[in-house]
């Protein structure tokens, strides 16, 4: 089940206003750290609203449906089973698509972790967004605008689930970061050599902890080289580090992979694969 949300913070304000204003856009990037489902729901929700007054009334039949997961309008996309969704996945909401909503005046796709699509599908769903029949919504939950290709982010309003203020970045986060921003070999493959040697072996849970932080702060580093004005706070040093001393195409690699090992460690693969994995990729990108 998704957590509570704060409905009384920033971002659920701002859907207020815009929907209240007739202006809530078909297509949102959900941001931010933890479960984004229950703020996702709300927007799905906002789209629905049936009540009197202020939307989502969070009160009336549909919202309630959307918040339970339960109206027929909504559709969470997402594969419980596999890293990545099934290219029938995708071509079976491309056809859902354009069959019109059972009961409110639009459908939604809630796609509740981005991390899960590929090039390929973002590429697909980059013409629904576009093209798409004006009753069709869709709402995009990720860790960092980076998970999504600039094509889709153009299309979008970001919407930043601030839901209490992000946690730092681990310590180990820290020295791996300062290690990739050093642009060598070895200082990146002595901390994960030292990492596996450790006794005891960290837990695949740490380790993905840890390589998420990283990949946090690379797609914040990819941003700001991309003209983003400011970092998070949370990882904005090691962000503007890595921005100022690799190149762009060592950043964008270097975020691709993190983002590939973090979910590895979400698939029961060992920690010495990830790592070295990892080692090996970093080599290719130098």
């Amino acid at each position: 089940m998704a957590q509570a949300a704060d409905y009384n913070s920033t971002w659920a304000g701002a859907v207020r206003a815009a929907v209240n204003r007739g202006q809530l856009s078909h297509a949102v990037i959900l941001t931010g750290e933890g479960d984004k489902l229950s703020p996702a729901r709300y927007i799905a929700a906002a789209h629905l609203c049936r009540g009197e007054g202020q939307r989502p009334c969070l009160q009336c039949n549909a919202c309630r449906k959307v918040m339970e997961g339960i109206h027929p309008d909504v559709t969470e996309v997402r594969d419980d089973d596999r890293k990545e969704l099934a290219v029938d996945t995708i071509r079976a909401l491309r056809q859902d698509v354009y069959i019109r909503p059972n009961e409110g005046e639009r459908k939604v796709y809630l796609f509740t972790d981005c991390a899960q699509l590929n090039e390929r599908d973002q590429n697909v769903l980059l013409k629904i967004v576009e093209e798409g029949p004006p009753y069709a919504a869709f709402i995009f939950c990720a860790d960092s605008p980076a998970a999504l290709l600039e094509t889709i982010r153009s299309r979008c309003v970001m919407l930043k689930y601030d839901d209490g203020a992000e946690a730092p970045l681990r310590p180990d986060a820290v020295e791996l970061c300062r290690s990739f921003a050093a642009g060598r070999l070895l200082p990146v493959t002595a901390f994960l050599v030292g990492l596996d040697a450790k006794k005891p072996v960290p837990k695949r849970e740490e380790v993905s902890a840890m390589l998420r932080d990283c990949w946090r702060t690379a797609a914040e580093a990819l941003l700001l080289r991309r003209g983003k004005p400011r970092p998070e706070p949370s990882c904005a040093e090691e962000a503007r580090r890595l921005a100022d001393r690799l190149t762009d195409r060592q950043l964008t690699g270097l975020e691709s992979v993190l983002r590939q090992y973090a979910g590895e460690c979400d698939y029961n693969v060992g920690v010495g694969h990830v790592l070295g994995g990892l080692a090996a990729k970093w080599e290719e990108l130098l």
